[in-house]
């Protein structure tokens, strides 16, 4: 083999010096999260930098894994086809990153139906993913995880809440000083926004729909309002709402009047309650397609939109706050963080501890 000798030359100091390049440092590596949810999959890879993610990729699709499944009780064979479809591009995307670690997490949909876990088998046979399926409290807990840079640390509490496809999470949280959190109560409902599709169909729904919903929702909200005195402390100011879900954050890209959604304008806001009350109003004096025609409500979700408002109103007629902050992030961020801390990639990142975790079904 031919061997090669390294240039020498002189530097401005007379010395000698050869053309070999500095040694490369190590390549930072790629983390990845999938959350496959009751309507979505959704696939996020990032790398850590200065205690953020840079996102290297990404991946979202509405499946509808969970279509029909809460009257049946089984994962419909159409959806379960769509759902490897999108877990092949995610498996495929990470696969090309060469990421480190990975966890891939499924919620709701599987947690319930019964053939939930035959699924998870044919996802690993089918694209070599492996699929954990997680309880409502680690759920909630990941959430709190990848919406902590959006906590207001002027305020000790925030109270946040996670619309899904197939459940509704509430948790309350007490925020101790110094980047110190914990989770002090949570509830997880098993009524989402398709759910209420499979019950009571996707258009404007009856009066009498709105208020089994509503009184289903809220006398688990009043549980936790009880335990942890929550209404008292939004009365003092000490609270600070947070939503995460695809109807919240609809509604912050219908307020800022986008021609396309925009995670980077949508991300962070504050909507007023009034702001929320009176686009929600709007919608549900829509037609199907005319919610459609709205920029970032489109096709996909306008069925869904009556039932998420419908939810969301209940919360925020619960708690009488001022405003809400809107948060397109959540459990795959909180993967990440995790991750990422454990390979000391992010300073004081951690399991974020619980003081009560309860799931309560309707």
């Amino acid at each position: 083999m031919r061997q090669t000798t390294p240039r020498v030359g002189r530097d401005r100091g007379g010395r000698e010096r050869t053309g070999r390049r500095r040694e490369r440092q190590p390549a930072i590596p790629v983390y990845a999260a999938v959350d496959l949810g009751t309507n979505n999959c959704r696939m996020l890879a990032a790398r850590p930098a200065r205690g953020q993610l840079r996102i290297v990729d990404s991946f979202s699709r509405i499946v509808r894994l969970g279509e029909g499944a809460s009257v049946s009780g089984i994962l419909d064979d159409a959806a379960i086809e769509r759902t490897i479809a999108a877990l092949r591009i995610c498996a495929g995307k990470i696969h090309r990153l060469g990421a480190k670690r990975v966890r891939n997490i499924a919620t709701q949909a599987c947690r319930a139906a019964s053939n939930g876990t035959h699924f998870l088998d044919r996802v690993k046979a089918d694209t070599g993913l492996e699929m954990e399926c997680i309880s409502a409290d680690e759920e909630a807990r990941l959430t709190v995880s990848g919406c902590v840079p959006l906590f207001d640390a002027e305020r000790r509490f925030v109270l946040m809440f996670d619309i899904g496809g197939g459940s509704t999470e509430v948790t309350w949280i007490e925020q101790q000083g110094e980047g110190r959190l914990r989770i002090l109560g949570t509830r997880s409902v098993a009524i989402g926004v398709m759910t209420i599709a499979d019950q009571f169909g996707t258009g404007i729904l009856p009066p009498r729909a709105v208020k089994e919903i509503t009184n289903r929702v809220d006398a688990k909200l009043a549980e936790l309002d009880q335990a942890h005195g929550i209404s008292e402390h939004i009365a003092a100011g000490r609270v600070q709402m947070l939503g995460t879900s695809g109807t919240v954050t609809t509604l912050g890209g219908i307020h800022l009047n986008l021609r396309r959604y925009d995670r980077s304008k949508v991300d962070g806001i504050d909507l007023s309650i009034s702001a929320i009350h009176k686009i929600a109003d709007r919608l549900g004096g829509l037609s199907e397609p005319q919610r459609a025609a709205i920029p970032c409500v489109g096709t996909q979700r306008a069925d869904l939109m009556i039932a998420g408002c419908t939810l969301l109103q209940t919360i925020c007629n619960r708690w009488t706050v001022d405003r809400l902050t809107v948060a397109d992030r959540g459990i795959r961020e909180g993967i990440l963080f995790e991750m990422m801390g454990t390979d000391g990639f992010m300073k004081d990142a951690g399991r974020i501890p619980s003081f009560e975790l309860e799931t309560i079904l309707p």
